[in-house]
This record gives structure tokens, C-alpha cells and sequence, in this order.
């Protein structure tokens, strides 16, 4: 008897020593990501945003109280990072320079894309409507390279080449309806001026052509039409057995906003206009307009 009791004792000593620690942990990690208001204005100042309110003052979220640069973020541990939603974000220039980018072609490495608001059109509304975000923090796109080319006249070229470029997202409307999207840049093809230079993108489907719905049906696989009702297949339930999984379009643009000569940096803000999940062409997508900031090295 005096066996179990001690046994006991010492399993609840090591509850309330891991409860310690655990809550300890905690109390770190969320001093970790609490700024202050200015804190706020310094990372706002730092990303260059002030320089691009054209292309969408509407994406600055509390995200911003977050921004480190990329240094800064090498030196976290794991431990640091975990839990604190810094890994879904882009690191920032923190630089006081209005120097450009000079003319040449370079390569672009750690492109980095964070998504700052997403609104969506409805078939009923004129304008973008505010949506409230359904998705974890694991919709930045990150990793990414690309070609990069200033030319003598101050144009500017971007050609999106590989990398995490592409991440599901949903979104709730106010009505209560929520729109899944793929939030990506596959192939983007970008020129225009150093402000605001912008290009075409390709759209995958938000789901594979081996997906099968509740009834079996597939693009590449599955059923040919709904089991049990092939009577019923008029033109209203056309679009229903006819999956497709075929690519649309969308379309963004950039502006740079800083530039760090000494280390290549480059940061900015975009803004981009895609369509959402078809349900394998069962359904219009909708338009997905998604404003927020950009990073990479040259």
C-alpha cells in the first residue's frame, strides 16, 4: 500500500511539473508575439507599404506586428518559431534607402508571398465583400524562385519558375457561405513599370482529376453518371457528371517598395484577382481578390 502511494505522489509531482513548464512555455511564446501599437507603425514603415497604397492599403493586418527580417528569422529555433505563426509569414527590408533595383537579369531566390486580406465578388454584388479566413496560418507562399530582369528603360520582368507556389484556402462570406480556393502564382509571367508591373498566372483545380464526389464520379476515374438515375440526366445535371479539371487564369500585380543593395533583398506588396474551386466544374467559381506583401533575394 505504502507502495502505490508513493507511486502516486510522484506521478502527480511530474503532472505539475510538466503543467509548470507547458505554462511556462506558454507565457514565452505569447510575450513572443505581442507588439505594441508602435511596434505596429515601425513594421508598417519598414515593409515600404506607405510607397504602394494604390495596390491595396485595405491588406494590413495585425500580421504586420510580426515582421522580422530575414536574419532575424534564421537565428529562432525551432522552439521560438513553433506555435507563433512567424513561419507563415515573409520576411521584411529593413533598410532607409530609396535606391532601385539597377538594370540586369538576376535570379530570385526565397520568393515569398504573404496574402494580408481576401475578399470575395459575389454573383449578386458589384464590389469585393470582406470574408473572415477559415484556413490555418498556412497559406503564405514561400521558397518559390524566379526570373527577374530590370531592363535600361526601368521595366521590369518576373517569370515565377518553381517552389511552394500554391496553397488551399477557405474563406466565409457573411452569409455564412464558405469559398475554397488555391491561393497561387503557377507560372506568372509579370512586366510593367518598377511600381506596378503585373502578368497572368495559371490556376490548377482545386482538386485532382482522380477526386470522386459523393456519387462515385470522377474526371479520370469513377462513374460516368450519378448511380441508379442515368433518366435523370438533362441539361441541369450536365455540369454535375461532366467533372473537369481543367486550369483557369488569374492575374496579379507587384510593386517594390524597398531595396537593400547590400544584400539583394527586395520587398514589396501585391495584389491578385483568381477564380475559386469549381467543384470540378459543377458550379461558377467566384472571383478571390487577395492584397498583401511580397519578399525575395536577387
Amino acid at each position: 500500500m505504502a507502495t502505490v502511494t508513493r507511486m502516486s505522489a510522484r506521478q502527480g509531482t511530474s503532472r505539475e511539473n510538466r503543467s509548470a513548464r507547458l505554462s511556462k512555455r506558454t507565457n514565452q511564446r505569447a510575450a513572443s508575439v505581442v507588439c505594441s501599437a508602435n511596434g505596429i507603425a515601425q513594421a508598417l514603415e519598414k515593409a515600404g507599404k506607405a510607397a504602394t497604397v494604390s495596390l491595396g492599403a485595405g491588406a494590413l493586418l495585425a500580421s504586420a506586428c510580426q515582421a522580422i527580417t530575414y536574419d532575424e528569422l534564421q537565428s529562432l529555433t525551432y522552439l521560438q518559431v513553433k506555435g507563433t505563426g512567424i513561419a507563415n509569414t515573409c520576411p521584411i527590408v529593413d533598410v532607409d534607402s530609396d535606391a532601385k533595383v539597377p538594370a540586369g537579369s538576376y535570379k530570385m531566390e526565397k520568393f515569398c508571398m504573404e496574402p494580408t486580406s481576401f475578399t470575395v465578388k459575389d454573383e449578386k454584388a458589384t464590389d469585393f465583400i470582406k470574408t473572415r479566413l477559415m484556413t490555418r496560418l498556412t497559406y503564405t507562399l514561400d521558397q518559390m524562385s524566379a526570373d527577374f530582369k530590370v531592363n535600361s528603360d526601368g521595366t521590369v520582368e518576373l517569370v515565377e519558375k518553381d517552389g511552394i507556389d500554391y496553397a488551399p484556402v477557405t474563406v466565409q462570406m457573411p452569409g455564412g457561405e464558405r469559398v475554397p480556393f488555391l491561393f497561387t502564382i503557377k507560372q506568372l509571367n509579370a512586366k510593367g513599370k518598377y511600381n506596378g508591373f503585373g502578368g497572368d498566372f495559371v490556376v490548377p483545380s482545386y482538386r485532382g482529376s482522380s477526386f470522386l464526389d459523393p456519387k462515385g464520379r470522377g474526371a479520370s476515374t469513377g462513374y460516368d453518371n450519378a448511380v441508379a438515375l442515368p433518366a435523370a440526366d438533362q441539361e441541369e445535371l450536365e455540369t454535375e457528371n461532366a467533372k473537369s479539371a481543367a486550369a483557369l487564369k488569374g492575374s496579379a500585380v507587384f510593386s517594390i517598395a524597398k531595396y537593400n543593395p547590400a544584400t539583394g533583398e527586395v520587398a514589396g506588396v501585391f495584389e491578385s484577382i483568381q477564380p475559386s474551386d469549381t467543384d470540378l466544374g459543377a458550379k461558377a467559381p467566384k472571383d478571390i481578390k487577395v492584397t498583401g506583401l511580397w519578399y525575395g533575394q536577387i
